[in-house]
């Protein structure tokens, strides 16, 4: 039933006409790496179209499996795992850029759902041929073994926060990387950014409890590092707070956009 469910809910997506891969906004990026042409037009023809996620859909869910990937054009989204009576782990954000569905193609079955925190816009591609670009374009596969090794490595990076952080560390790595992730995609405003988080997404993000999240956020604003206020997030002392954080920036270079 609840498949059944999932697919009429996302067989009403909005579909919009699709723009040119060469037209992409995000690869005028710096932060991504530049495609030869060949690889541009594979992906072109890979792609079918475009949908518009409203906030609060769940896009994919733990324990179904899905025909498309996408591509994340616009918006935030989040992974996330509950237990059977409703606590929820959130993994990490998806961001513009970030590659959706690949556990879904390797697996019989998603391990985690995928939610819309916003409403997004995404690229879509069919499962299935998925295979063809290992066998036509190996610097493309190459390319999403690179996106399937970044999301192990926050992952490693989450955890770590989880098991030996406190509570004020992993609030300032979180918020710092966050803040990291969105200058790599040239929509910082002032040093701030829109950050659509309630104290609940982030209380299930780190494993703290509501009234532990809202003490650690009052920490850090009393300290000057950030100021959260009206959905905008402000880094006001970058060194301190990466200090805090014990954070270490490990710059990989120009990402790859599937």
């Amino acid at each position: 039933m609840k498949r059944r469910q999932t697919e009429a809910a996302s067989s009403r997506l909005v579909q919009r006409h699709a723009a040119s891969c060469e037209s992409c906004p995000l690869r005028r990026l710096p932060s991504f790496r530049a495609f030869a042409p060949e690889e541009l037009k594979f992906v072109s023809q890979l792609k079918v179209g475009e949908i518009i996620v409203p906030l609060g859909h769940v896009l994919l869910s733990e324990g179904q499996s899905s025909d498309m990937l996408y591509t994340l054009l616009e918006g935030w989204m989040y992974r996330h795992k509950s237990l059977t009576d409703g606590r929820r782990q959130i993994l990490n954000f998806a961001l513009p850029g970030d590659f959706i569905g690949l556990q879904s193609a390797m697996f019989k079955e998603m391990q985690h759902s995928v939610e819309a925190l916003t409403e997004v816009r995404l690229c879509v591609f069919p499962r299935n041929k998925l295979w063809s670009l290992y066998s036509q374009q190996p610097g493309l596969a190459f390319d999403v073994t690179w996106l399937a090794a970044q999301e192990e490595r926050m992952l490693d990076e989450h955890l770590l926060s989880i098991g030996r952080r406190t509570a004020i560390e992993r609030m300032a790595y979180l918020l710092l990387l966050l803040h990291r992730r969105i200058a790599q995609l040239d929509l910082l405003m002032d040093d701030g950014f829109e950050l659509p988080l309630n104290q609940q997404h982030v209380a299930d993000t780190l494993g703290l409890s509501i009234v532990h999240t809202n003490k650690t956020l009052r920490k850090l604003h009393d300290f000057g590092v950030i100021s959260w206020r009206k959905r905008t997030l402000r880094i006001l002392d970058q060194t301190k707070l990466a200090r805090v954080a014990r954070f270490e920036d490990s710059h990989t270079g120009p990402r790859p956009l599937i």
